[in-house]
């Protein structure tokens, strides 16, 4: 329980009718999930108006009500709150409300269009090795401590992601490592929260769907950055083009790691094969069990976040040379009778499944063909259909297009569109094929001996969303049954 009054600090209210002394059971802003004595945040979404359900709310049990506007006929005996941004006012209130568990706790929030889960998975594996109970909160699980939840979204909304922390806080978590997206900042539901640093990946053209131009998506990202505490430390790639960008504003401590220019944190590769990434950081050689240029960004991202966080340098990477990563983020498996190569990856955007496709050349011995498979989820950024397509025959032998996700929309429309982008070279080079496990299956017969089958955009994913139906789907466990099958 908490006094209404208490838990609207820090919130920029526009006026009240009632009382703030009302004591408070839980707040919410689902209206299914009002409770008697709760207090009912009416948050405009993309999808609903939490406004349409002030009424049903009160109606059930709530003695608050925190809004942009007032209902047209007001209860009896309910506190309502008018407020310029109820999304806004969610976050601090959640916040207060289960006791600022961020503020108990050394939370680092990881943002940019790819990296993410790869980066907050190896932090909080490399600080578990390190002897601290952690928590994660990722697009592919959660964490508390050794306790797995399955991951509803990238990044929680405001209350859930508050209770999240409270959890965590309360089994004990001195660090928690945190995915967030552009979606998250953008709707606050990381407002509130008391970060202890934030690391910058990288940014590519990725959900215009939703931010609908580039410099909206990178304004927002930016934002999170702008409203670091100034006792936070900021990490940014000096190697991307916005790197600088990103903490131009920010109070906090600034840092930046590349593989091309002296920064805080530099690194070189000395060797890429299939047995990981040999590098030097820091003028320190280290052997890595990840692979990849994109893998050392990331490793580079984690080891500067750990030195920031007061660890031991040489310690931080002898435990980072142990760790492999997140699943689904280039898992890649061979098959015993052909030695094929097949590798699951999440790259959903252009410039992802180019770093994939990029990773495999380098590992390359010359000879082997590479057979993409890829798709593009519907309901979502139509723009990148055609790029993803161009991208994949560029830098492949053979791509072969399919469903990944097609929601609401029609496979087959999704595959056009994705085939509007090829030249007339590349468009020798591809099929399409709608079903999924199909298209795996075709691409695991044209392989021949040695040759490398990747298979993205779905990654850690274990279901394929068709019509608001999730049926039960594992690119891994497919790949591998194809192979067994050969």
């Amino acid at each position: 329980m908490a006094t209404l009054s208490d838990i609207l600090y820090k919130v920029s209210l526009k006026g009240v009718t009632g009382s703030t002394a009302v004591q408070i059971a839980d707040v919410v802003t689902d209206s299914r999930k009002v409770v008697p004595g709760c207090c009912f945040i009416a948050v405009r979404g993309t999808l609903n108006d939490g406004h349409s359900h002030i009424a049903s709310a009160t109606a059930a049990g709530a003695v608050a009500v925190v809004c942009e506007e007032m209902p047209a006929t007001p209860s009896e005996g309910i506190t309502y709150v008018l407020v310029g941004n109820s999304a806004e006012a969610a976050g601090y209130m959640a916040h207060q409300f289960m006791g600022e568990p961020s503020r108990n706790m050394q939370l680092v929030g990881v943002t940019g269009t790819n990296g993410k889960t790869t980066v907050s998975t190896l932090l909080y594996q490399l600080f578990r090795e390190l002897g601290y109970t952690c928590g994660l909160v990722s697009t592919v699980k959660y964490m508390i401590g050794d306790r797995e939840m399955p991951s509803t979204h990238t990044t929680p909304d405001a209350v859930s992601l508050n209770k999240l922390l409270h959890e965590m806080w309360a089994a004990g978590c001195s660090h928690v490592f945190m995915e967030c997206s552009s979606h998250a900042i953008h709707q606050h539901r990381i407002t509130g929260l008391q970060f202890a640093g934030a690391i910058f990946t990288n940014i590519t053209h990725d959900h215009l769907d939703y931010h609908k131009t580039f410099d909206e998506y990178i304004r927002v990202k930016k934002s999170f950055f702008d409203h670091l505490p100034a006792d936070a430390f900021s990490i940014s790639n000096l190697d991307d083009k916005r790197g600088t960008v990103m903490l131009q504003n920010t109070t906090a401590s600034k840092f930046y790691y590349s593989l091309r220019s002296i920064a805080d944190f530099k690194g070189r590769i000395l060797d890429n094969g299939l047995s990981g990434l040999h590098m030097l950081i820091n003028e320190q050689e280290v052997n890595f069990r990840m692979i990849g240029e994109f893998n050392a960004y990331n490793l580079l991202s984690v080891y500067g976040a750990a030195v920031c966080l007061g660890e031991e340098r040489q310690e931080v990477l002898t435990v980072l040379s142990s760790l492999q990563g997140a699943e689904g983020r280039f898992e890649y498996i061979v098959s015993e009778k052909d030695s094929i190569i097949g590798i699951v990856d999440y790259a959903h955007s252009p410039d992802a499944l180019l770093n994939v496709l990029a990773t495999i050349k380098n590992l390359k011995k010359g000879y082997e063909r590479v057979i993409t498979v890829i798709g593009c989820g519907g309901d979502r950024d139509k723009a990148k259909r055609p790029v993803m397509g161009q991208v994949a025959c560029e830098h492949s032998d053979k791509a072969i297009f399919t469903s990944d996700n097609p929601r609401s929309e029609d496979p087959a429309q999704i595959l056009k569109d994705m085939e509007a982008g090829l030249s007339v070279e590349n468009r020798r080079k591809f099929i399409s094929i709608a079903d999924r496990r199909e298209a795996i299956k075709t691409a695991v017969s044209l392989a021949g001996k040695e040759d490398i089958v990747l298979v993205a955009g779905k990654g850690h994913e274990k279901y394929q969303d068709v019509n608001g139906v999730k049926m039960p789907f594992d690119d891994r466990e497919i790949l591998k049954e194809c192979f067994e099958l050969r």
